[in-house]
Order: C-alpha cells, then sequence, then structure tokens
C-alpha cells in the first residue's frame, strides 16, 4: 500500500478562499492527499491566491522563490514537490505565472480546481499545466462532498458558497474579471451540503460568495428563491444553531432577506455591508452605484427590523481625486452609523480596472494621515461596543481551547470571541456567559448557569478573529 502523500495550502485573502482550499482537499484525498502543516515535507504545495490587496502578485513571487529552495532540497533527497498557484492570481497571470517561475508546475484557477488531479497528472507528463478557463457552472456542479472526518477535524464552523462572481464592475475591483459573472447554486444542493455538515457536528454556517446578498439560485418549487428564503430553508435544519452570510452589497439587499433578520432567531444580528466612502462624488466614481443616503435607509432597514443588530464595513481611503472634504464625509458617515468593527485600506490600483487609469492621484502622504484618522475612529467604536458588554450576559458558541490551559473559546452573536474557563464538553454547545472584562478585542468571562467555574485571572490571549477576511 502507498504511503499518503502530504499536500500543504496557503490561502491568502477572502473567506471564498478558505473554503476552496477545502475543496480542493476534499478533491485531493481521492488522490492518497492528507493534509500537512508545513510546506517543507509536503509532496504538493498549493498557493490559494488572491488578487485584492496591493501587491498581490510580488507576495506570490516572493513565496515561489523560498519554495524554489525546498523544492531543490526534497529533489536532492529524492523526493518530487510539486507546487501549484491556484486562485485569483493564477486567473489574472497565468503566463505570466508560467513565464517568471519555472519551478511552478500547475496554474489553475478557481473555476477549475475539481480538475486539479488531471492537471497534476498533465504535469508529471508534459512538465507543466496551465487551465483557467472553465466556467463558474462546472465547478459548482463538480465539488466533491468532504469526507465526515474532514468536517469534524475543521470544527464546530463551516463555511457554504452559495454564490460566485459579481456583476458589480466597481471601478477599483477585480472581482469580476478573476471570479467572473454572479452565478448561484441551487438551493437543494446548498441544503444537502448544510445536512451533512450538521450530520457531523457543525453548528454555525456562513453562506458565503462575492456578492451573497445577489443569491438567485432554483429553488426545489422552480423558482428563483432570494437569500432570505434560503436562510429560511437552512434554519429548519436540525443541528444547525447558528447562520451568518459575508460578504454583501447595499443594492441587494430585498425585503426577503430583512424579514429573516426579523423572524429568525438562528440568523446572527452581525452584517457586513461594505460602503467604501461617504461622499457621492467618490461612490459614483467608484460606480457603486448607490449613494450615502441610500447606504444609511438599507442601515434603518436592518435596524428596524432588529434592535441589537450591529455592523462592520470597508472602507477605501485616497481613491483618485478624494478631497479632504469628501474624506470628511466618510468619517461622517462612520459617526453616524457608529460600527462594531470595520476594514480600512488605501486606494492601489489594480491592473485592468478601470481606477487604474484615473490620473488625479492622492498622495501617499495624504493617504497615510487619512487612514490613520479612520482608523482611530472605527477602533475607537469597536471598542465601545466590545465594553457595552460588560456586566451583560450574552449566549457563546463554543469552538474550541483556548491557549490557556483550562480556558475554552467561543464567538458571541457578534462575532467576538469570549473566554470562559470551564470543562472541554461545552464544545459546540451555545451557552450563555456572564461578561467580567475586555482585554484587547477579546471578551473574558463565566459560565453563567449551574456548571459556571469561578474566573481565574490569568491573560486572555485573543482568539485569530474570522473577521479579519470578511472585507477581503
Amino acid at each position: 500500500m502507498k504511503p499518503p502523500r502530504k499536500l500543504h495550502i496557503k490561502s491568502y485573502g477572502c473567506q471564498m478562499n478558505v473554503y476552496d482550499a477545502q475543496r480542493m482537499m476534499d478533491t485531493l484525498a481521492g488522490e492518497g492527499f492528507v493534509e500537512t502543516e508545513s510546506a517543507d515535507d509536503a509532496d504538493l504545495v498549493i498557493l490559494n491566491t488572491c488578487h485584492i490587496r496591493e501587491k498581490a502578485s510580488e507576495k506570490v513571487y516572493s513565496e515561489l522563490g523560498r519554495l524554489r529552495l525546498a523544492k531543490d532540497e526534497a529533489a536532492r533527497h529524492g523526493r518530487d514537490m510539486r507546487i501549484a498557484v491556484a486562485g485569483c492570481v493564477a486567473q489574472a497571470e497565468g503566463e505570466e505565472i508560467i513565464r517568471r517561475a519555472p519551478t511552478v508546475d500547475v496554474v489553475v484557477g478557481p473555476q477549475s480546481y475539481h480538475h486539479l488531479p488531471e492537471l497534476l497528472a498533465r504535469a508529471k507528463s508534459e512538465g507543466r499545466a496551465l487551465e483557467t478557463e472553465f466556467p463558474v457552472e462546472d465547478k459548482f456542479n463538480f465539488l466533491p462532498a468532504p469526507k465526515p472526518d474532514a468536517i469534524r477535524a475543521r470544527g464546530i464552523s463551516a463555511f457554504v458558497t452559495v454564490q460566485e462572481g459579481c456583476d458589480k464592475f466597481c471601478t477599483f475591483c477585480v472581482v469580476p474579471y478573476t471570479r467572473g459573472a454572479e452565478v448561484s447554486r441551487p438551493v437543494a444542493k446548498i441544503v444537502d451540503d448544510v445536512k451533512r455538515l450538521a450530520d457531523n457536528g457543525v453548528r454555525e454556517i456562513t453562506l458565503i460568495g462575492q456578492n451573497v446578498n445577489a443569491y438567485h439560485g432554483e429553488g426545489p418549487d422552480g423558482r428563483t428563491w432570494p437569500l432570505g428564503k434560503l436562510l429560511h430553508r437552512l434554519a429548519e435544519i436540525d443541528g444547525i444553531a447558528r447562520l451568518r452570510y459575508s460578504t454583501s452589497h447595499p443594492r441587494d439587499v430585498e425585503e426577503s432577506l430583512i424579514t429573516a433578520h426579523r423572524d429568525l432567531d438562528a440568523l446572527m444580528p452581525f452584517v457586513h455591508l461594505p460602503v467604501q466612502s461617504g461622499s457621492d462624488r467618490i461612490l459614483a466614481a467608484m460606480n457603486r452605484k448607490h449613494t450615502a443616503d441610500d447606504y444609511r435607509r438599507v442601515i434603518d432597514r436592518f435596524r428596524t427590523a432588529r434592535q441589537d443588530i450591529a455592523f462592520s464595513s470597508d472602507f477605501i481611503v485616497g481613491f483618485p481625486g478624494e478631497t479632504e472634504g469628501e474624506f470628511a464625509a466618510t468619517l461622517a458617515l462612520v459617526m453616524q452609523i457608529g460600527y462594531a468593527a470595520g476594514y480600512s485600506f488605501k486606494y492601489s490600483p489594480r491592473p485592468g480596472t478601470p481606477a487604474a487609469d484615473m490620473q488625479e492621484t492622492v498622495s501617499a502622504a495624504e493617504m497615510d494621515e487619512r487612514l490613520v484618522r479612520l482608523q482611530e475612529l472605527i477602533d475607537s467604536q469597536q471598542s465601545a461596543f466590545n465594553k457595552a458588554m460588560i456586566g451583560n450576559t450574552v449566549d457563546v458558541l463554543f469552538e474550541r481551547a483556548a491557549r490557556n490551559p483550562g480556558q475554552f473559546v467561543g464567538r458571541t452573536a457578534h462575532l467576538q470571541p469570549a473566554h470562559v474557563f470551564a470543562s472541554s464538553d461545552i464544545i459546540g454547545q451555545v451557552l450563555p456567559v456572564r461578561i467580567d472584562s475586555l482585554e484587547r478585542y477579546s471578551l473574558l468571562g463565566e459560565l453563567a448557569g449551574p456548571s459556571a467555574r469561578p474566573a481565574q485571572s490569568l491573560p486572555v490571549q485573543p482568539a485569530s478573529s474570522s473577521q479579519e477576511t470578511l472585507g477581503a
């Protein structure tokens, strides 16, 4: 019997890439691969890339330089290491990767991961393989079902892709060019996925898509279902305690989603809703197709439906032509909305996007100064939001052991990490926690029930927040 081959996947960027990495692992498990934490002892290393952030390509080539040394070292010991580049950089720059990085064996775009076994076979026989041109529907039709042991190993929260691609064509964004047009999976396939996850211990589902609230999948009745109706169906599945979704566009918030937040206890009251700017002129230049007041009205609709709802958002500072007054409009919007979290970035041109050709640049010094002011404001709001939890009892879904012995970490309805001292049987349960204190971005408390143990005064090590990828 052949020993298993080792696979290491390094993912950059958004939640979709985290999900795609899991699907690549599921696909390659059937080829005898098992996951390893180290690239150095892997037989196959996949860089699962993201093209959203500045210098994405440079980061890939820098990593490939390090992997070339590891590949050479493996060859000296008689081991054949293969290297693949996947994701949006592969989709956008496949030919360039092949030209610049001879160490790469396979280049594969986001729609073609289920073709990895044949691409690896082609690379072995032909030397290299490049494939980026399969349609999204092809990928959705051939997603492998993860094995039960793989599901259990990933924990009690899981991502499920329901939609991919984007038709909005914001002038700063490469997603429509790398991920393609909006395509939604049928309701039946999503329900099957979620049932399988629930049967194997998953308690929380996050529905993901580049523009998730544009979901328009075929329902079992033959009609097109919006996201809100899909959420109602998923809330009926036994074992699923919590539902989330990300990332949304303000223009696609339709009424069934609002009523889902009003009616579904399982749907968490936390929405990531990117606005990018508070200036109508900048929003028009970005081709966002909404105004700042449109955005405020959407926020009001959510808050009318559910009083405890909270928001995070994405912001770009220094978009071409942004004046100080237009940046001040962004600060004013942030002050008016009040966010529980936020993700802000300096504008950087993405090759091939309309904004890359805009000439009215904002100086690097101005961008730096504006970014600091915006982040200080958002941080102050997040801090105030977290401090307001002290003294309250909140429900926490416990996920895993924390770093301190005897301590376990879970998340509140608003995605805040919360730590308690307890026994391991709380993992997978939603339990009330009385919040006693706050350290950085983590809440510290004790179980509010007969099984509660006294809080201990050990320092909290904040868990890495899944919120970090929300706005990628």
